[in-house]
């Protein structure tokens, strides 16, 4: 999903880093005003440094799915259950700036489509999944069984989002890229979906005071 350089035209790289570039600004704000707000502040930053690292350590292991392709863990889910929508945001864009710039995945031309992917869609958007199937999935275990979901939504839907960029360049046609992604990422959103749900069931055993941090 991490797109190289040159698989995105002129107008799409651009568009999409300038939507990024003001997404992440106006992240950037609204979390520093946060933290620099009374709570538990003391306790949140540290926290977002744990979460980056683990999300960036994940990301590195891959599990195998159909047609002898992989996946990895996204996390944009867990991130953003823990801490909040945007600072999700921020910590994947963080993970994946570090990602491109030392270890060249995905292209720097691509850098805004990728953040939009992962960030914004798969993080930011998949918490918000979260929150509406929670409305109806209200006790702890149903809740489980909509993190799962959220965190497979997140996978599908950020697999989309790339192939729709993808066939908005003319790298490839949209009915050949868009079945092609979402049919694979729809089988690792399943890894995407049990991973968070043992992460997020493990901290609420061990350390349930994380969940109740200030969620920006």
């Amino acid at each position: 999903m991490h797109i190289p350089d040159g698989f995105l035209d002129l107008k799409t790289w651009v568009s999409t880093g300038i939507i990024s570039a003001v997404i992440i600004g106006g992240a950037v704000r609204k979390v520093n005003k946060a933290i620099g707000a009374e709570g538990d502040n003391e306790k949140i930053i540290p926290v977002m440094g744990v979460m980056g690292a683990f999300v960036f350590a994940a990301q590195m292991f891959n599990f195998p799915v159909a047609g002898g392709t992989s996946g990895h863990f996204m996390g944009g889910v867990l991130a953003a259950l823990l801490l909040g929508p945007l600072t999700g945001l921020l910590i994947l864009t963080t993970v994946l700036i570090v990602q491109c710039l030392i270890f060249q995945d995905g292209g720097l031309t691509a850098l805004g489509a990728n953040i939009f992917n992962m960030g914004f869609v798969g993080s930011y958007l998949g918490y918000y999944i979260y929150k509406i199937l929670a409305i109806f999935l209200p006790g702890p275990k149903q809740k489980m069984a909509a993190i799962f979901i959220a965190g497979w939504f997140s996978i599908v839907l950020a697999a989309a989002a790339c192939a729709l960029e993808l066939a908005f360049s003319g790298t490839v046609s949209l009915k050949i890229a868009l079945p092609a992604m979402a049919g694979v990422h729809a089988l690792i959103g399943v890894g995407e979906g049990l991973i968070t749900v043992v992460v997020a069931g493990l901290i609420a055993k061990v350390r349930p005071d994380l969940l109740n941090l200030q969620k920006v």
